[in-house]
């Protein structure tokens, strides 16, 4: 802003002093000049020089004819015409230029008249001076070269002078900076309108008619053919600068092009490397969920498997890295499944395992094998002694109860011990040996339990015995027991006890000790005890349908806690008596304490259901299950079966007898028939006639016997109660049992 107004002022006393000189000029110009041909060279200098200009190629020398009329004006017309003449030259080429689209400034007009007009009055002074001081004859040619030259150097150094002053104002670059790049140039335009008005002057003063007329003919060739010549260097200029602005933008464009595929390609470079960094991540995520347990982030199997195929290799080059494996699984989970859903059931596995890894060193490593089974590696444990107490403290840290969505949850485990052993290969091998600990553990209800090969070969025969089983009633190896069921009261058979025995083709008689726990862990007993369903009600309306004394004589079946909890169990009840066109009452399901008391809920309803059948419930092994009193009045039970060690701890004068005597009560004040098992000596039967027992099983009045034998005794009516007297027999009811007797 302040630049622009210090240029102001400067145009302004410019102008000031231009049109001071001008005034001057006009004043003192002569009338005499006012002649025909002074104003032919003042119309051609207005109208006609400022468009014969030529400007040089690439340069900002013009050749014009101003500057040569100019100085003609100063030797033919003297210095003010040269002035006025100057001074309306400039204002014609302002006009001109304009015209052609050049925009000027408010001042910038009046400031160039001004200029010229000052350094042509300048120019005219120098010039009085030296014609003063030298007496020169304008018809000597030397003589008006030194004029002319003293004319053209002044008015350019004047002209250029004052041009200079402007530039760097306005440019903001020094004086000679700007004399020597935008005024320099102009000296050659001066010259050459010196010459041009030399040669003028020399044609007008001596030269004739056809002289002057062939030198301008001749000039204007010289001017049409240069003006040719520079239009064509002009037009070639301008293709060849078309053409480098062509490449120019060529150029540019593929640059953009290349700047834009650069920045494609940064931009694919970009997503490639997200991609890459979305692959690793991926990889990772991968390589993690492939090795890790997604609901306990745990190491799972095959991760556990590797790090323990490391170890058993680093136990054979170096026994001193010795390790334990711990194999656990959660007692009764299905239970918690079932009851409380499967997203409890996560839950809690979740918080089992956390408090697994609470329990063990960092170098240690915990792993989920699958369901509710888990493993445990322990490291730098010295004895097995060490490995057991760190079992027992995760069974007394996992023991410990804790909330879950309102629901006090109760768990334990059951864990296996093994040790590293030389003889182990694969890490499968020493997993099974633990599985093998787990499931003795398990078993016997002691926890935790440390493997040893004695358990390996019991483990072996129990497999071997699972495996036989499967095939035992196909093979016909089966065979029910039947055991009286007797009255206390007055010594007849109410009906059998059906046992379970299995005649193995190669180990003979098997247990129901050893056999049914294996049928009762494989799921085998579901179809073992379908069979017996069948079995057993085929033989007792075989044996209803022999006589019309047995009419009412029942069969009594014991249900496993699996089949209770399986709703198809009706169903296999409802088809055994179906097949065997045996009535419901004749069948009588026993269900022990313990079992009914799994899921008192679930018993109740089943119960109940099976009640409506028509089928009588007996309660098994009262008093060793711990049941809730207000749970018991709500089951449909008919009959109560006391255990037979409640039997077994009466001595021979009844003492130790409280608890029978209390069971036999409760039984009665809960509207049930009493059965009491296990009788095995004549006290024990007075003491259960005394107490008002209902009826009683034992060896005191028969063992269980095969079918064949079982028939027998019902053909032979063997009374069933020891020191009977025959004679408190009706003769007469005797008589009629004659006459029906069975056929069998």
């Amino acid at each position: 802003m302040k630049e622009q107004q210090t240029t102001n002022h400067s145009k302004i006393i410019v102008i000031l002093i231009g049109f001071f000189c001008l005034a001057y000029a006009a004043l003192n110009v002569s009338s005499n000049t006012l002649e025909w041909n002074f104003l032919l060279v003042l119309a051609f200098t207005v109208f006609v020089s400022p468009r014969l200009s030529l400007a040089l190629p690439r340069s900002y020398f013009i050749v014009t004819f101003s500057d040569a009329l100019i100085y003609l004006a100063f030797l033919v017309y003297g210095g003010e015409t040269a002035i006025i003449l100057a001074s309306l030259e400039m204002l014609a080429s302002c006009l001109v230029m304009r015209s052609k689209g050049i925009n000027f400034g408010r001042l910038m007009i009046p400031t160039n008249i001004s200029i010229i007009a000052i350094s042509t009055t300048i120019t005219y002074l120098v010039w009085l001076i030296a014609i003063k001081y030298n007496q020169f004859d304008f018809d000597h040619t030397p003589h008006l070269i030194v004029n002319l030259g003293v004319l053209a150097i002044t008015q350019f150094l004047v002209s250029s002078f004052l041009a200079a002053i402007f530039h760097p104002i306005k440019n903001k670059k020094g004086f000679f900076e700007t004399w020597r790049t935008e005024c320099f140039t102009s000296s050659m335009s001066q010259l050459v309108g010196c010459g041009l008005a030399g040669i003028l002057y020399k044609l007008f003063s001596y030269a004739d008619i056809f002289t002057t007329v062939i030198s301008i003919f001749g000039l204007g060739i010289a001017y049409l053919s240069y003006r040719q010549s520079i239009s064509e260097i002009n037009q070639a200029i301008a293709q060849a600068e078309q053409a480098e602005r062509e490449k120019a933008e060529t150029e540019r464009e593929k640059r953009i092009e290349v700047e834009k595929y650069a920045e494609r390609l940064s931009d694919s470079l970009k997503k490639e490397e997200n991609a890459n960094n979305a692959l690793r991540k991926s990889q990772k995520a991968f390589q993690h969920a492939a090795l890790h347990d997604s609901l306990t982030n745990l190491a799972n199997r095959q991760q556990f498997t590797e790090i323990l195929h490391k170890l058993i290799g680093d136990f054979k080059a170096n026994p001193e890295t010795s390790f334990y494996i711990l194999f656990l699984d959660i007692r009764r989970f299905k239970d918690i499944n079932d009851s409380l859903g499967h997203t409890i059931g996560d839950k809690v596995l979740m918080i089992v395992a956390k408090r697994f890894l609470r329990l063990v060193q960092k170098t240690d490593t915990v792993a989920r094998l699958g369901g509710d089974e888990f493993a445990i590696i322990l490291r730098n444990i010295p004895s097995v002694n060490k490995a057991l107490k760190v079992a027992r403290r995760i069974l007394q840290s996992v023991s410990q109860p804790f909330s879950l969505s309102e629901n006090r949850i109760f768990i334990s485990v059951n864990i296996g011990i093994a040790p590293c052993d030389v003889e182990y290969e694969t890490p499968e091998d020493i997993l099974r040996d633990a599985d093998i600990a787990m499931h003795y553990a398990k078993e016997k209800g002691i926890g935790a339990a440390v493997f040893t090969k004695e358990l390996r070969t019991r483990f072996l025969e129990r497999v071997q015995l699972e495996s036989d089983l499967r095939h035992a009633i196909e093979r016909q190896e089966l065979l029910m027991h039947y055991q009286p069921l007797i009255s206390l009261k007055d010594g007849s058979i109410m009906g059998f006890e059906a046992l379970l025995r299995w005649q193995h083709r190669e180990l003979g008689m098997i247990s129901p000790a050893k056999f049914i726990p294996v049928a009762e862990e494989s799921g085998l007993i579901i179809p073992i005890t379908i069979w017996i369903l069948q079995e057993t009600c085929r033989q007792l309306a075989e044996w209803q349908r022999a006589s019309p004394a047995y009419q009412k004589l029942i069969v009594s079946v014991n249900i496993s806690g699996k089949h209770l909890s399986n709703d198809e169990l009706i169903d296999d009840v409802e088809q055994a008596l179906e097949l065997a066109g045996l009535s419901p009452q004749s069948l009588k399901l026993e269900i022990t304490e313990s079992v009914a008391m799994e899921n008192a809920e679930h018993t109740i309803d089943i119960l109940t259901r099976l009640k409506r059948t028509g089928v009588q419930l007996s309660l098994d092994d009262f008093g060793t299950g711990y049941s809730s009193l207000s749970i018991l009045h709500r089951l449909p039970f008919d009959t109560l079966k006391i255990d037979r060690s409640f039997v077994y701890s009466v001595g021979e004068n009844g003492e130790n007898s409280e608890i029978l005597q209390t069971i036999v009560s409760l039984a009665k004040n809960l509207k049930m028939k009493i059965i009491a098992e296990g009788i095995e000596t004549e006290s024990q039967l007075s003491l259960l006639q005394f107490l008002g027992c209902d009826f009683g099983q034992g060896y005191l009045m028969a063992k269980p016997q095969p079918k064949e034998e079982a028939t027998r005794m019902l053909y032979q009516r063997t009374h069933w109660l020891p020191n009977y007297e025959k004679e408190n027999f009706n003769v007469r009811e005797k008589d009629s049992l004659d006459d029906n007797l069975p056929v069998f």
